[in-house]
């Protein structure tokens, strides 16, 4: 009883006390609404396809009709297949960005127990009551569906997993890297302020997973948005309220899979460099002078700081696209002398607009019919911050014009990125899910539907729309856009975080799996609240966050209304001291973590990767979700338990140098290694070339000893925009006792930094570029431009430990 009075005063405390009334008020009238529509969509039982009746082919596939339903299988390439059983509303594609499949030859015949359907590299088997399974050509089954089940508009379909199949993805969820054991729902909701582990759903949930099993790995997504549920226990059910059924098949290793996936759903665009530096945020910075105060106080401090942002504060009365000029009298000025201090300004948006006459945004908006109705047609509204709203269907492109006409008002005054929140779509209930009636009526490009179809779209095309606006408007910037909410696609547009979290050393922990999760969906760039949203956070494990988040991609700093200050300082100063260094760490790996940006944003692959990625053929890392790859070099393992002495630190194959130390170990196996509050354990994997930021340029840091093969990848351009860029490709060879590391370049950028050659874990005798000798300087080799490098080691296999300058 005391913690319901203590979250209702919170609750007035947070929204108004007329907005706590008008959430009664709204709650009424959602569930007379949902009401009426759920009686309109009576139970009605389940049915199977029944008895095959014809088999067809078709150019890349085939087509079967069964008693009560029609399955078509087209592939789309040798590894991309999909299947969809009708009937059902077909999707409209907003996930899919590439629809030039150059499809796949395939043979349709009869086998003794239905048909087969081969492909170059698949086989799938159809029997005559609607069970599916999918084969390697040798006959290996990948995965094994019995006959769906047809109830009204719903569709539901069981399959077997095998013993020992590890699961990973569905967006973003509070749970383990292995989703075994438990029921997810396909429902973007907002949990509430200070959600904790095993919350489901959240803001952003994606029917995409990969499957990890000893006969193969394979990656399913499932083409549908309409409310759902999945289930991984000893077998996958799956359940969607209505449309196709359709899902796509890529099988594959992690790597291959999500590089198919995202040739099918996009890739995310490279980021500007900026945008992976440190961010601020507090929603509660209130005025101008706090916060040029704030900017001040991180120079004084020599903190790197790439960008602020600006939560609801900022606004007149909470209304979007607005600007309180008493407490923001010059936002386009302190825009202008932030960024003359290297300090962008990024600015919240929500999608709810104050319904409130004389206000712009909403005149223009009724006068455009750009909002969304009821189902009896009438306009809808729900409360937000600024009170009753309006919400704009995004799944219009009318709309979606309008929507990019109001950013200008931002723009022009200097800021550089936003920050979409409330997009799930949210609004404040006082009992019920938060969101829009389920018959609130939208356009789909035509196609028209109602919210239980569109809602999970909703963040994804408000992201469309602010993405588009951003190229637009600055065709020679790339946007950067943070998002709360998406779908599908949704990394196209937006970068995602994982909310508001509750601060706990459980949730520090669940984030790792999180946000490998959410990677594994398909979203690349990712991070959480340093210290968690909600609570207060000791300083012990606001630096433990601190030093997880310097190696995720996203790494910000953000609080609720009325939680302590979580500045760098504000913990005192022997913690200002480490979180110092934390920061500068993230500055030196700039130049690795830019590299690795560019290889997702060409490949489709996540910058932050589960173990298992090192080696998906180990089983012993197939479950391990307290450290992370991030990029193909480093190994994080961060502090989890407060006053830890130690940490244990599982290894893939190869040779791994701690990256503090310079310590060798040798993997696979498990090593402990001592903790200490200024850091985590780092590994470095041997072989790797790691480009690292120095006063005046850049040290490649080769790690040795490592396979041939191995090395890295340097990316360099102006660091925002679309103009000229220098790639360098290492590789390492072998030749008892010399090393060569071969170049190769390609574009017309000319860096102005130098760059030096720097060893770890081996001692080197002579190093020659192209032939001629280069002399060490102090902190290593200074390198010209060169095609081959050639490493003499003086004691061969000699292994010393020495800390990295």
């Amino acid at each position: 009883m005391a913690r319901g009075v203590r979250e209702l005063i919170r609750g007035v405390r947070s929204i108004g006390l007329a907005n706590m009334a008008a959430s009664v008020r709204y709650s009424i009238i959602r569930d007379r609404m949902n009401a009426r529509l759920r009686k309109r969509d009576r139970p009605t039982p389940a049915i199977t396809p029944g008895d095959l009746q014809t088999a067809t082919p078709t150019v890349h596939g085939a087509r079967f009709t069964f008693e009560h339903a029609e399955l078509e299988i087209l592939f789309l390439a040798p590894d991309v297949i999909r299947c969809s059983w009708s009937p059902g509303e077909p999707p409209v594609p907003y996930a899919i960005a590439d629809f030039a499949w150059s499809g796949d030859s395939t043979n349709l015949t009869r086998i003794e127990n239905g048909w087969s359907l081969a492909g170059s590299q698949c086989r799938l088997e159809l029997s005559p009551t609607g069970d599916l399974r999918f084969c390697t050509l040798t006959g290996r089954v990948l995965q094994e569906d019995g006959p769906p089940h047809l109830a009204g508009r719903a569709w539901s379909l069981e399959s077997n997993l095998a013993p020992e199949a590890v699961v990973t993805g569905l967006g973003e969820r509070a749970a383990g890297l292995d989703l075994r054991g438990r029921r997810y729902r396909f429902w973007n909701l907002d949990p509430g302020g200070g959600y904790g582990a095993g919350h489901d759903p959240l803001y952003l949930s994606i029917p995409v997973y990969y499957v990890l099993q000893r006969a193969g790995g394979y990656l399913l997504f499932h083409e549908n948005s309409h409310d759902g549920w999945i289930e991984f226990n000893q077998r996958l059910k799956i359940h969607f309220e209505g449309g196709l059924l359709r899902t796509y098949f890529i099988p594959g290793e992690p790597g291959q899979a999500l590089a198919r996936y995202s040739d099918l759903t996009g890739r995310a665009p490279l980021p500007p460099l900026w945008a992976l530096g440190y961010h601020q945020s507090r929603w509660g910075y209130r005025t101008e002078a706090e916060i040029r105060e704030l900017a001040s106080r991180f120079a004084e401090h020599q903190l790197p700081l790439s960008a602020i942002h600006l939560d609801l504060d900022y606004m007149d009365g909470n209304r979007i696209f607005t600007v309180d000029e008493e407490r923001f009298p010059q936002l386009g000025k302190l825009a202008s002398d932030l960024l003359e201090k290297g300090i962008r300004l990024v600015t919240i948006i929500d999608p709810g607009v104050k319904a409130e006459r004389g206000y712009r945004v909403y005149s223009s908006g009724l006068e455009r019919e750009v909002f969304c109705r009821r189902g009896d047609e009438r306009l809808l509204h729900a409360p937000v911050w600024p009170g009753w709203c309006a919400f704009p269907d995004f799944s219009a492109s009318e709309t979606r014009s309008w929507w990019s006409e109001q950013y200008p008002r931002l723009l022009d005054q200097g800021i550089a990125g936003v920050w979409h929140d409330m997009n799930e779509p949210a609004a404040f209930a006082a009992w019920g899910e938060p969101t829009l009636p389920l018959d609130t009526q939208h356009a789909l490009e035509g196609q028209g539907g109602d919210h239980r179809s569109a809602h999970n779209l909703y963040g994804l095309l408000m992201n469309r729309a602010g993405y588009e606006t951003l190229r637009r408007y600055h065709p020679q910037r790339r946007p950067f856009i943070l998002t709360r909410s998406g779908w599908a696609g949704v990394q196209r547009y937006a970068w995602s975080w994982s909310g508001d979290t509750e601060s706990s050393w459980e949730m520090l922990e669940r984030t790792i799996a999180t946000l490998l999760g959410m990677g594994m969906s398909g979203l690349p760039f990712v991070g959480s609240d340093i210290g968690g949203f909600s609570g207060k956070p000791d300083a012990e494990l606001y630096l433990r966050w601190l030093q997880l988040a310097a190696f995720t991609p996203f790494f910000r700093t953000h609080s609720a209304l009325g939680t302590e200050r979580r500045e760098p300082w504000a913990f005192g100063e022997d913690t200002l001291t480490i979180a110092r260094k934390a920061l500068r760490l993230r500055q030196t790996l700039m130049p690795y973590i830019y590299s690795q940006a560019w290889v997702t944003s060409t490949q489709g692959i996540p910058l932050m990767r589960p173990t298992f990625w090192a080696d998906p053929a180990d089983e012993d890392l197939w479950q391990i979700d307290d450290q992370f790859m991030l990029g193909d070099a480093l190994l994080v393992a961060p502090v989890l338990i407060p006053g830890a002495p130690e940490r244990q630190v599982t290894l893939p194959t190869g040779s791994w140098v701690e990256f503090h130390s310079g310590e060798v170990f040798e993997g696979p196996g498990e090593i402990t290694l001592p903790v200490e509050m200024d850091r985590i354990p780092v590994l470095v994997r041997g072989g790797s070339l790691l480009p690292l930021a120095v006063q005046g340029g850049i040290n490649l840091r080769l790690t040795l000893p490592g396979p041939d093969g191995e090395a890295g990848t340097l990316y360099r351009d102006g660091c925002d925009g679309y103009g000229a860029y220098r790639l360098e490709r290492f590789e390492l060879v072998h030749d008892e006792g010399l090393i060569r590391l071969h170049c190769q370049t390609a574009g017309d950028f000319q860096p102005k930094e130098t760059m030096q050659l720097e060893i770890v874990g081996e001692n080197a005798g002579s190093i020659a570029a192209d032939g001629q000798p280069l002399d060490r300087g102090e902190r290593g080799w200074p390198l010209p431009p060169f095609q081959t490098l050639e490493i003499k080691l003086p004691y061969p296999g000699n292994l010393i430990q020495t800390a990295p300058g």
